[in-house]
Parts: C-alpha cells; structure tokens; sequence
C-alpha cells in the first residue's frame, strides 16, 4: 500500500469527511463508492439527492463508512491508483500549473521595469541584442540534445526558411521595436499598445488563416480601441516623442505577423517548439546584436548592467519560456489567456510603483477596457487555433 500518495493532504481529510453530509460533498464521490457505504445503487439525478434511492438507514451510517474510506488506511483511496488520490492529484498539479502561469507573468511585467531602468544608460538595441544572445546561450544545451535526435537535420529547406524569417521578424523587429520604443516613451503607455498585437492578429487572420471574426470579437475590438482612446483622451495632450510611436507601431505589426507565422509552423507540428523557440531566438539575437553594435556601439558595462542582462536572459527570457511552455501542458488556452492578460494590469501596477509613472483614474479606466477587449478577441482566436 503506497501511503506516500498526498500525505501532507491528510490533514485535510477530516474537514473534508465532515462536509459528506451535504449533497455538493456526495456529489463528488465517485457512485461505485457510495453504492459500497450507502449499500445501494446511487441512482444519479440532476438534484443530486441527498442520499441513494434505495438508503433508508441513518445518514450518519453512509457518512462514517465514506469517512473510513477517505481514512489514510484504506488502500482503495491512497493508493497510486486510488480515485482520492487521483483526485487530489489532478487538482494539485492544475492548481501549481496556474501559480507557474502566473508566476511567468509576474516575471514577465517585472522585465518592463528592469529595461526601463536599463535603458537609462544602455542604448536600446545593444541592449535587446545582449538579452536575446544570452537567452540563446542557455538554451543551446537544450537544442542541442534535439539536433542530435535528429529532429531538425530532416528539415526541408521551406521550413528553415520559415524559421529564419521567424526570428527575423519576432526577435530582431518585435523585441528591438519594444525596446526602441521604452527608451522614448512610459511603459505603461507602450504596454497599453503593445496589446493592439491581438487586434491586429485577429483581423490580420481574416485574410492570411482565412479565420473571420466573430460578434464577440468585433465587439472586442472596438472595446479594445475605446479603452486606448479613453487613456489619452484628450489626444491634443499627449506629448510623445514620435520615434517612440513609430517604433511601437512597426513592432505591433511585425508581433502581429510572427504571431500568424508562429502558428503556421507550430500547427504542422513537425518542429518541436524548443527547437522553434530557441533557433529563431539564436538567429534573431545575431542579428539585433549585430545592429545594435553597428548602429550605437558598445558602452562601458558595469556589474549593474550585467545583473540586470543576465536576469533578463536567464530568469525572464529562457527560464520563463520554457516554464510557460510547460503550464501549457495542462491548461486550457482560455485559461492560459486569462492569466496572460493579467499582464496589462501588472505592468501598470509595477510602473506606478518602481518608475513614478502616474496611474489616474481615466487611465485606470482605458487601461481596463483594453484589457477586457483584448480578452474577448483573445479568446476567441485562442479558442479556434488551440
């Protein structure tokens, strides 16, 4: 008998065994269970009745055998194949893959902040180039192991191709247009419209994944645009610099179409996602490292620089990627978009507190009504390709 399954749920197991008095707590115990402590067939119905048709004993009788059952004794509810432990077992690695999600999350707003204080003396695309090259780094090790299994020596041409284009455009545009555009506006404002990305995929789709929108989606869309307006309304005040904008714009649209091809290789399924992630990430962070040195060079690096770099790279970039990738194994993409969009709201919260950004209640408001806009469209689209 394996009692090693769920020990530290034991204690648990008490509280859970007084509940079985009501009808949600023998709602939830498996029939062949209550036909054992009940002695009769549990006949389902949709009021769930409070005990099996053909019980006519003392309540407390089904409760105490149920609660000899849940005992950690009894090897038909603990052990490995036990429905208790199965139970407990579902629910608590659904529970973790939610707080690992969120967690990315977290660690990816935080990287909003730590690129603003950055870029206070690195210039922005040396920067970006130096993130994205480490990150590389630490998953080389890791593509590696895939080439010498031979998944990406059969690659056709084409796909390689569509691989290098997908770094290009994901990697060397998106993240070096992001990173332009912090180093010209607050974050709060760029991550606000950064999320126009889904707007743009969705309608984008109409045309390239032959995907049209729904009502919801429509209704997204223009809940999404209102929000934006509402936060810089009145638009006569708003003094940004226009690198910024045009940079936050060609990244949009260049997140926008790697998002569309991310799907199209991804959707074959002939390329393991290590391998997508961590080739075009390398091909891209040569290339934006490359223009980055070209175009602003290299300043002095301190010991400051080189923390905030190696968290990017390592905690925010590789690490969280790859633990993303591995909540999404259990989720649900509705799931996994609700807890991603929970990013607007960080961001702006972190901005408020780490960089003195200002978080107005008219902000407050646009900054939710993108946000709930963005879900709409989001899930929809999540909900089709997933």
């Amino acid at each position: 008998m394996a009692l090693g399954v769920h020990r530290t749920g034991y204690v648990v197991l008490g509280a859970y065994v007084e509940l079985l008095a009501s009808n949600e707590a023998l709602a939830i115990i498996p029939p062949p269970r209550l036909n054992d402590a009940c002695g009769g067939p549990w006949g389902a119905r949709d009021d769930g009745p409070p005990l099996p048709a053909s019980f006519d004993g003392d309540r407390s009788v089904c409760v105490e055998r149920l609660g000899m059952m849940l005992s950690p004794t009894h090897d038909s509810c603990l052990t490995s194949g036990g429905w208790l432990a199965d139970m407990l077992r579902n629910r608590s690695s659904h529970l973790r893959a939610i707080l690992q999600a969120l967690l990315v999350t977290f660690l990816w707003s935080t990287s909003w902040v730590l690129i603003k204080i950055g870029l206070q003396d690195l210039p922005p695309l040396t920067f970006a180039g130096l993130r994205y090259i480490l990150a590389f780094l630490c998953l080389l090790p890791l593509l590696l192991r895939s080439v010498s299994r031979g998944g990406l020596s059969r690659l056709a041409r084409g796909r390689w191709l569509e691989l290098v284009l997908l770094g290009l455009m994901f990697y060397a545009v998106t993240q070096g247009a992001s990173f332009l555009a912090l180093a010209y506006l607050p974050a709060m404002m760029v991550s606000l419209l950064w999320n126009l990305t889904t707007v743009a995929v969705a309608l984008v789709g109409i045309w390239a994944l032959a995907e049209p929108l729904t009502i919801l989606q429509w209704a997204g869309v223009v809940l999404n645009l209102g929000g934006v307006l509402v936060y810089f309304y009145p638009v006569a005040a708003m003094r940004a610099e226009a690198v910024g904008l045009l940079a936050v714009l060609l990244g949009v649209l260049a997140n926008a179409g790697s998002s569309i091809l991310g799907r199209r290789i991804n959707r074959r399924g002939d390329i393991d996602p290590l391998s997508v992630t961590a080739v075009s990430m390398g091909i891209g962070a040569v290339v934006l490292l490359t223009t980055g040195l070209a175009a602003q060079g290299l300043p002095p690096l301190s010991a400051r620089h080189w923390m905030i770099i190696a968290w990017l790279a390592v905690v925010n970039t590789a690490f969280a990627f790859t633990l993303w990738n591995r909540t999404l194994r259990t989720l649900t993409a509705v799931e996994s978009s609700i807890i991603n969009g929970t990013m607007l709201g960080q961001i702006a919260v972190l901005a408020w507190l780490f960089l003195g950004e200002h978080l107005t209640s008219q902000r407050v408001l646009g900054l939710l009504l993108a946000g709930v806009g963005t879900l709409m469209v989001n899930l929809r689209w999540r909900k089709r390709g997933s």
